[in-house]
């Protein structure tokens, strides 16, 4: 988005913690750095609902000192508009200082494990926080969510739901960079990779906070060796690691950060990737049907992987269950049926006529 921007003159200046602020300075954009207010993840990459609990004190704490220094770097730069992605510190600071905000979310609410939703108190918990977080969400000048209008909305449980910030909410469609990919490019890559075309090509594009990815990575490595007859690319999303690739097995490439992510995406026949709302949106902006291993006890990835079965361009693979059968019958299960390609080239219809970067821009200029 910032990058679009700049065609307009605009100069566009970040605050974030963790890996965001190693991405975005990767990418040549400056970053002032908050104290963190993030989840905790279990030794296996799943949602750890005690650690998290055991957390909110340091949250409570940090919460206010990030509202401070968003207050001193926002007058330091002197903004027009300030646009959060689901960060409440910048929209108080902005309501403070009478800028106006822009929300980027598609998560109003926390969503609860099934497990607990099965409790009728924690189902109660959940409406009323939800309610309140929408509330708090309203803040804002402007509420766009970036997903497709109903009823093909990937995150619909954690929004359609919540009353409170209804009357704000704007679907504007996915908001990342349409790509064009020239046959040049493809066709390096293929001879890059050494890709057969006579088989599979399956893309491996595991995101989400590092606590979460590497054990996955690693299990799905393990049971993808055996597959001999399948292509596997790997890619572990690691911002600043190695872009050139590494050959683990027979049948399977490995890249620490892969720059040619568009590329292979393009190339591939099916994608293995987790339950979040981004890699699931650019599963669908190619076309591609895909395999979502949702991250163990979180509720959000566990609602969008449901309901991209409802939709019919994926299956859901347990992450307790990987193994060389449950892969291998989940791939040819996709391979096999023309009904997952057919219904993910007909979202990818939908998704292309709708420019959410455009809406965003038309937004903002309705503010200067």
């Amino acid at each position: 988005m910032a990058d679009y921007f700049r065609q307009y003159q605009f100069e566009s200046k970040f605050s974030s913690f963790g890996e965001a602020k190693n991405y975005l300075n990767l990418h040549g954009y400056d970053c002032n750095l908050v104290p963190p207010v993030e989840f905790l993840w279990g030794k296996e990459g799943e949602f750890s609902l005690k650690h998290n609990i055991s957390k909110i004190p340091k949250w409570v704490t940090n919460l206010p000192i990030q509202i401070n220094m968003e207050i001193k770097y926002i007058k330091k730069f002197n903004p027009e508009i300030i646009i959060s992605d689901t960060r409440v510190s910048s929209l108080i600071a902005g309501k403070l200082l009478n800028i106006p905000t822009i929300l980027l979310i598609n998560q109003i609410k926390l969503l609860l494990t099934p497990r607990l939703r099965e409790f009728r108190i924690a189902k109660f918990f959940e409406t009323c926080l939800g309610e309140s977080m929408g509330g708090l969400w309203k803040i804002s000048s402007n509420i766009l969510i970036p997903d497709l209008p109903p009823p093909y909305t990937i995150s619909e449980d954690t929004i359609n739901s919540v009353k409170s910030s209804k009357s704000k909410i704007k679907y504007i469609g996915f908001i990342s960079p349409k790509i064009t990919i020239s046959d040049e490019r493809i066709n390096s890559i293929t001879n890059l990779l050494q890709i057969d075309k006579t088989k599979l090509l399956i893309f491996v594009h595991i995101s989400g906070p590092k606590e979460t990815r590497k054990p996955i990575i690693l299990k799905i490595i393990e049971a993808c060796q055996n597959l001999t007859n399948i292509q596997f690319v790997f890619s572990e999303g690691k911002a600043n690691g190695n872009s050139r690739p590494k050959k683990v097995s027979g049948n399977i490439w490995y890249y620490e950060w892969c720059p040619h992510r568009d590329e292979i995406f393009q190339l591939s026949d099916i994608l293995i990737i987790r339950g979040g709302h981004t890699a699931i949106s650019q599963a669908i902006q190619f076309g591609k049907p895909f395999i979502s291993i949702p991250i163990e006890n979180h509720g959000e990835q566990l609602s969008n992987s449901i309901k991209i079965e409802k939709l019919g361009i994926g299956l859901t693979l347990n992450p307790k269950t990987i193994d060389t059968t449950a892969i291998r019958k989940l791939i040819e299960t996709i391979s096999n049926d023309n009904k997952y390609k057919k219904k993910a080239s007909q979202l990818m219809e939908i998704s292309n006529s709708l420019d959410g970067i455009e809406n965003i821009k038309n937004v903002v200029f309705s503010h200067i």
